[in-house]
């Protein structure tokens, strides 16, 4: 494999010369020996060794075998969610398994006016033109999704109609409606801002209980852990283009659970450091998510921080961000954690951890924070600064920030801080940098 960053080696050799210095047994028996001295250790699967040595480091400085533990004021971590504590996102996921299920609640007039909430006139970027060319907007493309919607809602058995879903799939209507929504999902989040993308996927949920979005979140993680990690295109039917023409979308399925993610969270437990999620997806999909037994995480589901929307007198959701709460993302996470959690402790997160712009935010702006750790995607920007302190601060006694690797051709961590893209078997660590 060819590594485009010298650190990979530097990486390599101090978690061999760690393995060295600190390990003469098994590792197994060792980490037993730990757990019977009544340490707490993460296990070591594919963590990098040095960030694994770091976090158990933290979870013994500051967990409740230290003695300066007070059960009273226990320390507590924030971990991001999509992306961080599993491989993939689950809102997504769960936004194509509505698709492909049909789990809507809304009328097409309903569907019509939630497509559009905040979303700007202006042409989306020109990488989402059709497929003649033509530069597309969410006039354009709503239209077609609701005129299809429409006919799916009349026809549906599990809306107005009488056809069963197979039957529903095998018309036009369906590849198109599902598609074109898809599309607007990507195109909208590439050409405008975060604050209107991360919410507009949410409306879509408008008429929906919280059980059954739960039960659609669940049931949307157990079908996305059967499917091949794989780039997955959806291309509008030709025979019904509409007003806005054939349009293709792509977007990487296979979901993952992270078994290290998974002992984390249950060493942190153990040590006496409370968990917290904060997630820029909807509270209740990732709540059942981290919190259902069928996952492993184990968090309690009260313990998840995310996006909002309001209710109806039914409880059901609405299509309607929650007032006067912030969107859980960027500044809105250091916002969330200050105003429920440094309200409620006192003091700052201990840890943290995410994997993109959307978390830069939390991981910076707590004095109380001793290590941050970033999943590596090879994001740009901002993030990209914050993994390059992880690598120029690797291997050193005092380094906060850890940059974990992944392959993203199988899903799973990989013992060091390099990423692997779908379809290659380079390993890089840092993205190029800009000109």
């Amino acid at each position: 494999m060819k590594v485009k960053f010298s650190a990979l080696i530097v990486a390599a050799l101090f978690s061999t010369a760690f393995l060295g210095a600190c390990s003469t047994a098994p590792e197994h028996d060792a980490a037993s020996a730990a757990q019977a001295q009544g340490a707490v250790k993460l296990e070591a699967r594919n963590w990098d060794t040095f960030n694994r040595a770091r976090i158990d480091q933290l979870l013994k400085t500051h967990g409740k075998e230290s003695p300066g533990y007070n059960p009273q004021q226990r320390p507590y971590a924030v971990f991001d969610w999509d992306n961080t504590m599993v491989f993939l996102d689950v809102q997504e996921a769960t936004l194509i398994y509505q698709l492909e299920n049909l789990r809507f609640a809304m009328t097409p007039e309903q569907l019509d006016k939630a497509l559009r909430i905040d979303v700007p006139r202006t042409n989306f970027n020109k990488d989402f033109n059709n497929k003649a060319g033509k530069p597309l907007n969410i006039n354009l493309v709503a239209a077609d999704v609701v005129t299809s919607y429409r006919w799916i809602y009349r026809n549906y058995a599990g809306m107005k109609g009488k056809r069963s879903l197979e039957e529903i799939k095998r018309s036009p209507h369906y590849a198109a409606f599902t598609t074109k929504v898809r599309y607007l999902y990507e195109a909208i989040g590439d050409t405008f801002d975060v604050s209107v993308a991360y919410p507009w996927v949410l409306y879509l949920l408008g008429g929906l209980s919280e059980p059954q979005v739960r039960a659609m979140a669940k049931d949307a993680v157990i079908w996305q852990q059967s499917q091949p990690i794989e780039k997955v295109t959806w291309t509008s039917p030709t025979n019904l283009p509409g007003k806005s023409g054939v349009v293709s979308v792509g977007w990487k399925n296979g979901l993952r659970l992270i078994p290290e993610m998974q002992d984390a969270f249950q060493a942190f437990r153990e040590a006496g450091i409370d968990i917290w999620v904060c997630t820029a997806s909807l509270q209740e999909v990732i709540s059942e998510v981290s919190s259902n037994p069928a996952f492993g995480y184990g968090n309690p589901a009260d313990r998840t921080i995310g996006m909002r929307l309001e209710r109806d007198a039914k409880g059901r959701l609405k299509s309607e961000y929650k007032h006067d709460y912030p969107q859980t993302q960027r500044k809105g996470k250091t916002e969330v954690i200050n105003s429920l959690l440094v309200s409620k402790y006192g003091y700052g997160p201990i840890f943290v951890a995410g994997d993109s712009e959307g978390d830069m935010n939390m991981m910076q702006d707590f004095a109380d924070t001793r290590l941050v750790l970033i999943i590596n995607r090879l994001k740009g920007l901002d993030i990209a600064k914050l993994s390059k302190i992880a690598v120029d601060t690797y291997g050193k006694p005092d380094a906060k920030y850890l940059l974990q690797g992944r392959n993203d051709n199988t899903g799973q961590f990989v013992p060091s801080q390099a990423h692997y893209k779908l379809g290659s078997t380079e390993a890089v660590i840092l993205p190029p940098a800009k000109k």
